[in-house]
This record gives C-alpha cells, structure tokens and sequence, in this order.
C-alpha cells in the first residue's frame, strides 16, 4: 500500500508558512488596479493637453509598446505598496514582481499580435473588446508569475538582483519610449490598424481626440 506524500510547507522568511490564498488576494487586486489604471492612462495625454512631461506614463500615439507602458507604470505602483504589506511573508519579491512586469508585455504582444493575423484578413480591422482582452491577458499572465515565485522557495540575492534588474530597464524604457524609439514596428503608430509611419509624439492629434474636441 503506498503512502501519500504530503506536500512540504514553504516556509516565508518570517518563518511561518506562505499564506498563499493572501497571496492570491493581492494578486487579484493588482489584476483589477492595473486594468482599471492602465484605461485612465490612455486618455491622460490628450487630457493634459498634450503635456510633455505626461508623455512620461501616457500614450503618446496608438503604437503597441505606448500601450504597454499604460500598464507597467500602475503595476510598477502596486508593486511598491504590496511590498510594504508582505515584506518577509513571501519567497523571491522582487524577483517574482521583476518577472511578472517583464511577463505582461510579452503576454500583450503575443496575444495581441497572434489575434490581429487571425481577423485582419477576415475583416480588415481588430475589436476594441479583444484589445483589451489582449491586455488582460498580459496582466493575467504576470500575476500567474508572481504567484508561483512569491509562494515557491527562496531563489537568492541573485535573484532578487535580476528582478530588481528588469524593473529598472522596463522603467527606462517606458520613461523615454515618446522620445527615443527604435524605428520599428512595435513604436509605430498603429492608428486604426495601419501603420502611418509615426513615431513618438505626434505632430497632430486631430483625428485621434476622443475628450477634447477636433
């Protein structure tokens, strides 16, 4: 007769076990802050009136990576305030919420990218609803990462480095996406589905306003 093999707690560094339905909780919580945070940034912008230093954590045209940085910026955010309530009660922090900044853009471009070949041939255009999807697919696949690494054992000060690491270079990158860009698809303004050969701040905005009037 074989014996069941019970599952070996993980230990926190407090030295209690891992609570992992709290875990859960704040991972719900920052899929729910970012996806409604990253919606306002859209707009913010054209609601500074074209603000400058706006640009900074607003979407300065309809290019893939000016959305992704609508949602780094607010998860960025939460990820400073969780810390400040979980310190020393889960594994790998910073290097799970490290990962999982890096894994939402990556969730967004592949989801959005592999969505936009299947029904631009069909109908010439994309869904607003599967835009969005695309981007809750990015934030979910991010929180699937931090949970597995803030619930796992402890992976090191190398680790923790490396997520410390990604955090830094992603926010280099967004910070100074409107002004310095690679000239390459992923920075083009992507207006109505088609490429214009925009990149960075616009030099007219007429047709893109939604708030302030044309």
């Amino acid at each position: 007769m074989s014996v069941p093999v019970i599952a070996e707690e993980v230990l926190a560094p407090d030295g209690n076990p891992i609570d992992r339905r709290q875990v859960v909780w704040w991972e719900i919580g920052a899929f729910g802050f970012v996806m409604i945070v990253a919606s306002a940034l859209h707009f913010v912008f054209e609601l500074s009136d074209f603000s400058e230093p706006v640009a900074v954590f607003g979407s300065v045209n309809e290019s893939t990576f000016e959305h992704l940085k609508l949602f780094f910026w607010p998860g960025l955010l939460y990820t400073l305030v969780q810390h400040a309530f979980v310190k020393g009660r889960v594994n790998n922090y910073w290097y799970g919420k490290g990962l999982a900044l890096l894994a939402v853009p990556v969730g967004i471009i592949v989801s959005f990218y592999l969505y936009l070949g299947v029904l631009l041939p069909i109908r010439g255009e994309g869904l607003l609803a599967l835009d969005i999807g695309t981007g809750a697919v990015g934030v979910l696949l991010g929180n699937l990462v931090a949970y597995r690494l803030l619930v796992g054992r402890e992976r090191g000060h190398k680790a923790r480095n490396l997520g410390v690491a990604f955090m830094l270079v992603l926010a280099m990158m967004m910070a100074t996406s409107a002004w310095f860009q690679p000239k390459i698809f992923l920075y083009e303004d992507f207006f109505g589905y088609e490429y214009t050969g925009q990149f960075g701040i616009l030099d007219d905005y007429t047709n893109y306003l939604v708030f302030t009037g044309r």
